[in-house]
């Protein structure tokens, strides 16, 4: 969002990371449709500057729509976008997180809780629902007598699952294939896509990713696309599930590849998506340091160390092994290091 582009250009470390968040946050909201308010936009900017708290940004917001409650119509409220955005900067900022269904389901809690009835509570009925990107046509979700079950069972596959020794491409695809999952189980009546992005980034910075905040802010929307593409199938129009959209997103999320995330592309009539995929040799723990060393080649291990939560030793160690596999290169002197990425196709 142009809006806070000055600060995260200009500003200290931390008003680049409150700006970031925020921008994710915002840019979650247009996955149905909702776009936050003038008045959040420059109640955020207060608290990126420092001069209140989020606890402020929070009472603000909800003695706002009060006082304009009877005033406003249906379609010039932002009240749902503004109150969710809060709520996501809230979650994001915060280091704690737990991996499993429980963790889930307190997420759409805290998103929703006044703005649904049923925040935080399980679906307890079928549904289809008409999509875009499908002609009209729906995903099939999980019956509701399901659901918990499902989840159960994801979360503890997922858990159960090594990501020791496999490559960053192969460890993507078994995130994307999870994420997934989880989606197209849709515990939620509403509010299932922003949760799920809000649970995933929440875990995927547990592998020591500093996530690439842009593509939720500006992507949200084709992430929902790709999420429809990756659970559709239909024999008769010849239409199966393609998971190489939700891909695309996560590899622009996590690593430095660019690709073209176009609604259009989604569409099951477009026929011209044959974008050839990166790849990299790097496992899911080398990628996150490559991703540092991108952003600032500086970077010296106690820092990265610290980013990714593993001991010095274990950093030395894993970097030399990247030097070894040629994926990072040391130039000047170990005091004065400066890293560099050996670029891939």
């Amino acid at each position: 969002m142009e809006e806070f582009s000055f600060y995260i250009k200009e500003g200290d470390p931390n008003e680049v990371e409150k700006s970031k968040i925020w921008e994710t946050a915002m840019g979650l909201q247009d996955v149905d449709g909702l776009k936050p308010s003038p008045y959040l936009i420059e109640t955020a900017k207060e608290h990126i500057e420092g001069n209140i708290e989020l606890e402020e940004v929070k009472r603000r917001i909800d003695n706002y729509y009060k006082a304009h409650d009877k005033r406003m119509t249906e379609e010039e409220s932002s009240e749902e976008a503004d109150k969710v955005s809060v709520r996501i900067t809230e979650v994001l900022s915060e280091k704690s997180f737990n991996f499993n269904p429980t963790e889930l389901i307190s997420i759409h809690k805290r998103l929703f809780t006044g703005v649904y009835k049923h925040a935080g509570k399980i679906r307890n009925y079928n549904f289809s629902k008409k999509e875009w990107v499908l002609d009209d046509d729906s995903v099939i979700y999980s019956s509701y007598e399901t659901i918990m079950d499902a989840l159960e069972y994801d979360f503890k596959e997922e858990k159960n699952f090594s990501y020791q020794n496999l490559s960053f491409d192969e460890a993507l695809k078994h995130l994307c294939r999870f994420t997934s999952n989880i989606w197209q189980i849709h515990p939620f009546c509403e509010g299932n896509t922003r949760t799920t992005a809000v649970f995933i980034i929440k875990y995927l910075k547990t592998f020591g990713f500093e996530i690439n905040d842009d593509i939720f802010a500006t992507n949200s929307w084709y992430f929902r696309n790709a999420l429809v593409r990756a659970n559709y199938r239909n024999f008769n129009k010849n239409v199966f599930e393609d998971m190489s959209f939700l891909e695309k997103f996560f590899y622009n999320l996590l690593s430095n590849t660019k690709y073209e995330l176009k609604n259009r592309y989604t569409h099951i009539k477009y026929k011209n998506n044959n974008e050839d995929k990166k790849s990299s040799n790097a496992s899911l723990e080398e990628q996150a340091i490559i991703n540092l060393i991108r952003n600032n080649p500086n970077i010296n291990q106690e820092e990265i160390a610290k980013k990714v939560s593993k001991s010095l030793r274990t950093i030395k160690t894993r970097m030399k092994e990247m030097q070894t596999k040629g994926l990072i290169i040391r130039e000047n002197s170990k005091r004065n290091s400066l890293w560099k990425v050996c670029e891939y196709k």
